[in-house]
């Protein structure tokens, strides 16, 4: 079954600004990691009653974080592929997949992060510094690739 034309070319668009999103959360749970980690250290016990609920709405945004991340990144090869009938297998791609293993990594350490194990707190922190870094080298190739499938659109209205 062939899906509508306007489906094929405005789905293209969903993948960016779903991404960009994310991006967005990514940045709000680091934050949000950055304050569970103050309270951690905290010398002040009224900083340490804070601890829990940080790091719940920490762990809450890291899951759906993970959740929302690979269905981003699903929908952007099942959208290049009902578009293009092939993946280009490039540096865009091979970044987003690095991502996955990277993010599926970090979440796997924490039930060690649980047993007040140091050594995989800070990998995880680590693997979600590099995967920001990844994120947002993401976004620019991102953009530059949404910038081509725009000229090529406006070059086909065109013609």
């Amino acid at each position: 079954m062939e899906l509508p034309e306007a489906v094929k070319t405005w789905s293209q668009f969903f993948h960016p600004a779903f991404m960009w999103i994310l991006l967005g959360v990514s940045i709000y749970t680091l934050y949000l990691g950055i304050q569970v980690r103050k309270t951690r250290t905290a010398d002040n016990s009224e900083e340490k009653k804070q601890r829990k609920p940080k790091r719940d709405k920490h762990y809450t945004f890291g899951s759906i974080l993970l959740a929302l991340l690979v269905i981003g990144n699903l929908g952007g090869m099942g959208v290049t592929y009902i578009n293009n009938g092939k993946l280009f297998v490039g540096p865009h791609l091979l970044v987003g997949l690095s991502m996955l293993a990277v993010v599926t990594a970090s979440v796997a350490l924490v039930p060690f992060m649980e047993r007040e194990n140091n050594l995989a707190r800070n990998a995880h922190i680590t693997l979600n510094v590099v995967l920001l870094g990844l994120f947002s080298w993401q976004a620019i190739t991102g953009t530059q690739i949404l910038l081509k499938i725009i000229g090529s659109l406006t070059s086909s209205d065109a013609a």
